[in-house]
């Protein structure tokens, strides 16, 4: 009997608690370095710091799921990592090619570095065959954490998305990776893309402007109506600023043609100061809301800074015109009787 109670506190002394992640890693070049991990979305909402000695970290996480992370490399390189309790992840590699680590220790993070690994292959040469090749991934991992990364990576992420080939995968996915936060969301901004598109209805919205009035794109129902997304914070938008200045100011333009600033800005003082700092004259607006302000989701806003010309009937006509091109499409419009 006592030898059975000290055998089971030896045996509880010497294991480790179930949910302890172990992870790591010897990626060379790295030297004395810091690493972060860190999630993006509900089931890892912290960031972990991994220190580097001589190529090498290791660090215990405790976990109580499956989960996403992602572990930076540097100022702009991600890798994706799964994690679970009781995983030991194991990460080589090396800094200089940091889309080739070999990442191991459970099936999700092994079924991914075979695939990366695969795209490095002198017989996928082409873009089109690598996107191929992911396709194909999707369609055999339906069920698999590891789709989601691909689907965004070599699909969403991409200068034209293929909305209508990206729900296609999607649908074929199983019900857990459609409940997903990232799928929802995408759904969602798919849906704005695809009713923003030159020739539809523009969305309608109500903001405040700088003396608290409610503004609405049907207020310039008489005219062509540019609106304009921009940010006190976005250095591009300030260029910007000057070329529809000199646009705006012309008088053949006044009667048909006006502009609607839409700020992303999060602070009022920013965004008043930014106005009369580059003399913006025409109408403003903001809700505060930064990205998540509504506006940019029904207009389906990925960058600043964004122009998205309505005619005076509420369609959308162009999207993201040069100065030229907005300036030849005024003439165009100020010489139609």
């Amino acid at each position: 009997m006592v030898l059975c109670i000290l055998l089971a506190l030896l045996s509880a002394c010497s294991n480790k608690p179930t949910n302890i992640a172990t992870i790591e890693g010897n990626i060379k070049g790295l030297g004395n370095d810091t690493l972060y991990l860190y999630g993006k979305d509900e089931m890892y909402d912290r960031i972990d710091t991994l220190i580097v000695q001589n190529d090498q970290f290791k660090v215990e996480l405790p976990m109580d799921t499956l989960v996403t992370a992602w572990l930076q490399i540097g100022n702009h390189n991600e890798y994706p990592i799964y994690i679970s309790k009781g995983d030991r992840i194991n990460i080589t590699g090396s800094v200089d090619k940091p889309d080739s680590l070999n990442v191991q220790g459970n099936p999700l993070n092994e079924e991914l570095t075979l695939f990366r690994h695969e795209l490095a292959s002198p017989s996928l040469r082409t873009p089109r065959q690598r996107t191929q090749a992911a396709e194909e991934y999707i369609e055999s991992h339906l069920t698999s954490l590891t789709s989601l990364y691909v689907l965004d990576h070599y699909f969403v992420k991409q200068p034209k998305p293929d909305t209508k080939r990206i729900k296609r995968l999607i649908e074929d996915m199983t019900g857990e990776l459609k409940d997903r936060n990232y799928i929802q969301n995408l759904l969602r901004d798919i849906e704005s893309q695809e009713k923003a598109v030159i020739g539809k209805s523009a969305p309608y919205f109500q903001l405040i402007n700088q003396d608290g009035k409610k503004i609405t794109r049907t207020d310039y129902k008489d005219k062509y109506l540019l609106l304009y997304f921009w940010a006190s914070w976005d250095e591009q938008c300030r260029q910007t600023h000057q070329d529809l200045r000199a646009i705006y100011k012309k008088k053949a333009y006044k009667k048909k043609f006006d502009i609607l600033g839409i700020s992303l800005d999060v602070d009022k003082t920013q965004w008043k100061e930014a106005i009369k700092r580059d003399t913006l004259n025409w109408e403003q607006v903001c809700d505060f809301q930064g990205w998540e302000s509504e506006p940019v989701r029904q207009y389906a806003v990925k960058e600043l800074p964004t122009t998205i010309l309505l005619t005076p009937a509420g369609r959308i006509e162009a999207k993201n015109l040069t100065p030229q091109e907005l300036e030849e499409k005024l003439k165009e419009i100020t010489t139609k009787k």
